[in-house]
């Protein structure tokens, strides 16, 4: 069997089965970490339970320290983003260089997989209706600005962005995934840590976001760039020979 033969080859993992695979995990993983809120007129309000608790000793903790806390936790949340979206401009503009179709199909995946997953995750917080700990949580004493009512807390969608963008960038490029993970790690922690969230909204966001961009780069065989990728990266190689001529 040629080379080129075992490259074109999909395995198990890829194609239209390990996305559809990737998606009902992901979903059955939703549904689970679900506060509820289908059909009910007033918010869900979560004041006891795993959640609840951990959430209260995480920003209780983060609550200790001084006051400049708050806006560097902050700061850093909306730091990660910015960071693994330039990693994913870069990985791009590298794969451009090379005219690598192959990468340059993955980084395009990635972020549509990751626009998809945020548009699922707004739909989302419109159907769970889950109120901010730091709105529903007595006592509760945010580092961060609590948001606005009506600014539903469940999924996370800053644990939505990061974990889609540093997954994707894990599977076009593996070798990225011992900064992208802990990046998305550390961007939905600082949610809890700040007061906006509780532990199972970033969870989900992470879920979401994780499932998504999988799917979306999955889908596409590894060894076949994308059709309008293919025609900008490729070199016209016809073209020059018959120049030469």
């Amino acid at each position: 069997m040629s080379t080129e033969r075992r490259t074109r080859r999909r395995t198990p993992a890829r194609g239209p089965l390990g996305a559809v695979a990737v998606l009902v995990a992901g979903a059955g993983a939703l549904l689970a970490l679900a506060p509820g809120g289908l059909g009910r007129e007033d918010p869900v309000r979560i004041t006891d339970g795993t959640s609840a608790s951990v959430y209260r000793e995480l920003s209780d903790a983060a609550g200790d320290g001084p006051g400049w806390l708050g806006g560097l936790f902050e700061l850093a949340t909306e730091g990660t983003l910015v960071v693994l979206g330039l990693l994913l401009l870069w990985t791009g503009l590298r794969a451009w260089r090379a005219k690598d179709g192959v990468l340059a199909a993955g980084v395009v995946l990635t972020g549509l997989g990751t626009v998809v997953a945020y548009g699922v995750s707004e739909a989302l917080k419109l159907v769970a209706d889950e109120e901010r700990p730091c709105r529903a949580v007595p006592g509760a004493d945010p580092l961060a600005e609590c948001p606005p009512p009506g600014d539903w807390s469940f999924p996370s969608n800053h644990a939505t962005l990061a974990t889609a963008l540093a997954v994707g960038l894990a599977l076009v490029w593996p070798r990225l995934a011992a900064v992208t993970l802990p990046l998305a790690g550390a961007a939905a922690l600082l949610r809890v840590l700040v007061g906006v969230h509780y532990p199972h909204d970033v969870l989900a966001g992470a879920v979401l976001g994780a499932a998504v961009v999988a799917a979306a780069v999955l889908l596409w065989p590894r060894s076949r760039p994308l059709p309008f990728l293919w025609r900008s990266a490729a070199p016209p190689r016809r073209a020059e020979s018959r120049s030469s001529r």
